[in-house]
């Protein structure tokens, strides 16, 4: 390698400027990207399926919503070019943006809100979200005007607009867009070549198509650790967004590349499920908590970077509360709790683990600690289809451990018939005073109350808030800092 410090003849000076201006020079011409992801979504159409993987791709890249979240969770619009929110907090009134088109050609307008909205919420909707779309209702007052109704106050209401389950899809492309998505966004898909790789090009019929720099974006899926690494090192891909940590040290203080670690509002769990015998008793859950030790888990299943947390919520979002020393590390109280449930030990279990780094390696951690207090987890390492239909759609599953990934998801222990199977009336209840509560104090200490009473419960064995670590190409410009939500946001990137 040249040291310039070291340049003593003005040849060589010379040569190794002409080499850097052309390096400069392609780099500046360079259009196209190839982005890392650990999980192939199983579908593109967000509003059909849970997986994250899913916005992963499409999310304001093929599809668009009213509001776009940002990397800082500031809401800012989108396919809406302004709004006003009613004193009450219940009617939202939404101008519409003019001149857009559907990627078909078709039009948009308030009419494909109010489809999109109406679908969402409807009988035959698999949208994750149905509930939010189900209580509100949608009015086209004209092309380029939208009502929305709610029957409850949602603050965080204009931040759900902006996930992928309130996309905005075109009527005649819906029932498609699975295989072949159809939106309002910057992107088209190119190809899905299933098991490797999805590619969009850049769309040039886009509202603002000048303002996009890329012309071509392939999303490469690498589920291996080691084989995410050797892919960056390699130059096979420019960026790897929420790699697996166990990369990083070949990476920092490398000048070729750039290193962001950000935060998140992840919450990465050992999910129980609350129905199933014997974790349907209190006590056995609590046991399984407390034989747990946070920090390890970290260490173990994410290389230290993460946050212990003892709750569904986590440091930095309104209210919080440390709730870690609610069912903090115990081996000896473990014990007595399942001897006090009438638990035999051995217990055998199963612990079923998707394929994400994060879920296997934390998986040896967790049966390791398990065992030390008799319960002997079976694991079961699935692909992630299998996950999504044998632990979330259908409950075939004793533990599992997962990253939810939404900022605002606490209404999922309020949802009938979640994959957990957790049904608490008094939950129900305070978290609908939450949601009706237009103070921001007021609301924050209902936060702290919800936050207890689910830790209080042991809803499951909360284990900590990830960090999330980007290695990139050191000319690659645009990447988020923070990811409030999952989002690959090609319309920032640049060389």
């Amino acid at each position: 390698m040249i040291n310039r410090r070291h340049v003593l003849s003005s040849g060589a000076f010379a040569a190794l400027a002409a080499t850097t201006s052309l390096e400069a020079l392609a780099q500046s011409r360079k259009d196209a990207v190839v982005l890392g992801m650990t999980l192939e979504p199983p579908g593109l159409d967000p509003t059909a399926g849970a997986a994250s993987a899913i916005a992963e791709v499409v999310l304001y890249n093929v599809f668009e919503t009213l509001t776009k979240i940002n990397a800082d969770g500031s809401v800012t619009p989108l396919l809406a070019e302004s709004w006003e929110v009613s004193p009450d907090l219940k009617t939202y009134t939404f101008k519409l943006r003019r001149g857009i088109t559907f990627q078909n050609g078709e039009p948009f307008n308030a009419a494909a809100v109010k489809f999109a909205f109406d679908r969402a919420g409807g009988e035959k909707s698999t949208n994750k979200d149905k509930r939010v779309f189900a209580e509100m209702s949608t009015q086209a007052v004209d092309d380029h005007t939208v009502v929305v109704l709610r029957k409850e106050i949602d603050p965080d209401f204009l931040f759900v607009l902006g996930q992928a389950t309130a996309i905005i899809v075109e009527p005649k492309s819906a029932d498609n867009n699975a295989t072949k998505p159809v939106g309002t966004g910057p992107f088209k898909l190119e190809a899905w070549n299933k098991g490797a790789s999805v590619v969009l090009l850049k769309w040039d019929g886009y509202r603002n198509a000048a303002a996009i720099k890329l012309k071509k974006a392939t999303f490469r899926f690498i589920g291996d650790p080691a084989a995410q690494v050797a892919a960056l090192l390699a130059g096979d891909v420019d960026a790897f967004q929420r790699v697996t940590s166990r990369g990083v040290p070949q990476f920092k203080g490398n000048p070729q590349y750039q290193v962001i670690v950000a935060g998140s509002r992840a919450k990465t769990i050992l999910a129980i499920n609350n129905k199933k015998k014997p974790f349907d008793d209190v006590r056995v859950r609590r046991a399984i908590a407390a034989a747990i030790d946070r920090k390890a888990v970290i260490e173990g299943a994410a290389e230290g970077y993460g946050s212990p947390i003892g709750s569904h919520y986590v440091p930095g979002a309104l209210g919080y509360v440390d709730t870690t020393g609610i069912n903090s590390f115990n081996i000896e109280k473990a014990k007595a709790l399942l001897k006090e449930a009438g638990v035999t030990t051995p217990l055998e279990v199963s612990l079923v683990l998707p394929p994400t780094p994060y879920a296997r390696q934390g998986g040896e951690v967790i049966t390791a600690q398990l065992a030390k207090i008799g319960i002997v987890a079976k694991t079961q390492n699935v692909e992630w289809a299998q996950w999504l239909s044998g632990v979330y759609t259908n409950k075939n599953y004793d533990l599992t451990i997962i990253s939810h990934v939404e900022p605002f998801d606490l209404g999922n222990f309020a949802k009938p018939g979640y994959y957990w199977n957790y049904e608490s009336p008094k939950f129900s209840e305070l978290f609908k005073k939450i949601n009706n509560t237009p103070r921001e104090a007021d609301r924050a200490k209902l936060l702290g109350e919800a936050q207890k009473l689910l830790a209080e419960d042991s809803v499951h064995a909360f284990l900590y808030q990830p960090q999330w670590i980007t290695i990139a190409h050191k000319n690659l410009k645009g990447l988020w800092k923070d990811m409030p939500v999952f989002v690959n946001d090609l319309s920032a990137l640049s060389w």
